[in-house]
C-alpha cells in the first residue's frame, strides 16, 4: 500500500510499503481519509528526533487520522462497516495499572502512531483497537475528525484547570495547541480568554473568536490587560501552550493569588520555574500529557458548534502532494494553523 514514509531525518517520500493488516478480534480496519500534519511530525522530519525518541529508521508519519471503516473484528458491536471514524492515535496496555486507574495515557508502555519506532497512520489502511475509533456524527468532515486529536489536547488542559464559569483564562502561545486550549476554556466556561504570542498573523487567527483578546507580547501591555478583565486581581488560569522558557519563568505574573497554571507546551530542553513566587501566591500548578477519555467530549463539542474548528484549517494538500505540505509545514508559514493531507484520492472504500 501508499504511505508517508520518513526516510531519514531530511526525507520523505510517498512510496509503497508492506503493512500487517491482520484484523483482530476486537480491531477495525479503517481506511484513512484525512490526516493533520502536526508540529511533531514535523520536527521528526527536520531534527530527526524528539528527545529520547530518535528516528532510526523508516518510519510511516501522521497520528491525526480520521477515515472509514471496512472491517470490523466479530467482537465489535458498536462499529460496522462503513462507519466513518477518528482515531486516537495512543494505544495503551489494557490491564496496565495505569489503564485500570483511568489515566492511560500515562501507561509507560503506551504506543502512539509516528513515535520512533511506532509507524503512524499516514497510509491506505490501518487496523486499529475498535475501543480507540470513535463515530463521526455525519455533520462533521474527515478533516474537523482529523482535528479531534489536538482539540483532545486543549480538552485535557480544560478540564484539569477545572474552569468555574466566568473565569479568565490567560494562554501563552498562538500555535494550534494555543488556539484549541483557549477555545476549550472557552467552552469549559471561561468569560474571556487573552491569547499571548509574537507572531501578529497568528494573533490574528485567535483573535477571530468571540471573547479571546489576542495580545502581542512585543508591542501590547499584556498586565494592563489582565488587569483590566480581573478588576486588578489577576488571570484565574494561566495554560503556557509554548513551551518557551521566558513564558514558564514568569507565567506566575499574570495569576492571581490562588490560581491555577497547567504546563501544556513542552520545552526542548529543562525550564526554569520561580517556585518562591508560585509559593507566595498559593498557585496550583498542573501539568498534561497528551489526554485520556476526551474523544467523546471533544466530537459532541464540535458537533454542537461550540468548538468552531473549521477555520484552523488553514491549506489541503492531495494525498500525493504530501511531500510539499510537509515542506510548508516546515516552512513555518506565519499564516498556517493546520495542514491537512486529503487520502481521498485513493478511491479506497471497502
Amino acid at each position: 500500500m501508499k504511505a508517508v514514509v520518513l526516510e531519514k531525518k531530511g526525507l520523505i517520500q510517498i512510496r509503497d510499503v508492506q503493512k500487517d493488516l491482520t484484523l483482530g478480534a476486537d480491531d477495525v480496519e479503517v481506511a484513512i481519509k484525512a490526516c493533520g500534519i502536526c508540529g511533531s511530525d514535523v520536527h521528526y522530519y527536520t531534527h530527526g528526533k524528539i528527545g529520547p525518541y530518535v528516528v532510526e529508521q523508516p518510519m510511516i508519519l501522521g497520528h491525526e487520522a480520521s477515515g472509514l471503516v471496512t472491517a470490523v473484528g466479530s467482537n465489535v458491536k458498536h462499529l460496522k462497516v462503513g462507519d466513518r471514524v477518528c482515531l486516537e492515535p495512543g494505544i495503551p496496555r489494557f490491564n496496565s495499572a495505569e489503564t485500570l486507574a483511568g489515566y492511560y495515557n500515562l501507561d509507560p508502555e503506551l504506543t502512539f502512531f509516528a513515535t520512533p519506532p511506532i509507524d503512524g497512520c499516514l497510509c491506505e489502511k490501518i487496523v486499529h483497537p475498535a475501543a480507540f475509533a470513535f463515530k463521526l456524527p455525519d455533520e462533521l468532515s474527515y478533516y474537523e475528525g482529523a482535528m479531534v486529536e489536538p482539540v483532545a489536547i486543549g480538552m485535557q488542559a480544560a478540564t484539569k484547570a477545572e474552569i468555574k464559569p466566568g473565569d479568565v483564562a490567560i494562554v501563552f502561545g498562538a500555535g494550534t495547541i494555543g488556539i484549541v486550549t483557549a477555545l476549550c476554556a472557552l467552552a469549559g466556561g471561561c468569560s474571556d480568554v487573552i491569547v499571548v504570542d509574537m507572531i501578529d498573523e497568528k494573533l490574528k487567527i485567535a483573535a477571530s473568536y468571540n471573547n479571546i483578546h489576542a495580545l502581542n507580547l512585543k508591542t501590547d501591555d499584556i498586565k494592563a490587560k489582565v488587569m483590566d478583565l480581573t478588576a486588578g486581581r489577576g488571570c484565574d488560569i494561566a495554560f503556557e501552550c509554548s513551551g518557551a522558557k521566558p513564558a514558564i519563568l514568569n507565567i506566575h505574573e499574570q495569576v492571581r493569588p490562588a490560581g491555577t497554571v497547567v504546563l501544556v507546551g513542552m520545552p526542548v530542553d529543562p525550564a526554569p520555574f520561580d517556585i518562591v513566587s508560585a509559593q507566595s501566591k498559593e498557585l496550583t500548578v498542573k501539568t498534561i500529557f497528551r489526554y485520556a477519555n476526551m474523544y467523546p467530549r471533544t466530537i459532541r463539542l464540535i458537533r454542537s458548534g461550540a468548538l468552531d474548528i473549521k477555520r484552523l484549517i488553514s491549506k489541503v494538500y492531495d494525498f500525493n502532494q504530501a511531500v510539499e505540505g510537509f515542506d510548508r509545514a516546515a516552512g513555518g508559514s506565519l499564516t498556517d494553523v493546520k495542514i491537512m493531507l486529503d487520502l481521498e484520492s485513493l478511491g479506497i472504500n471497502a
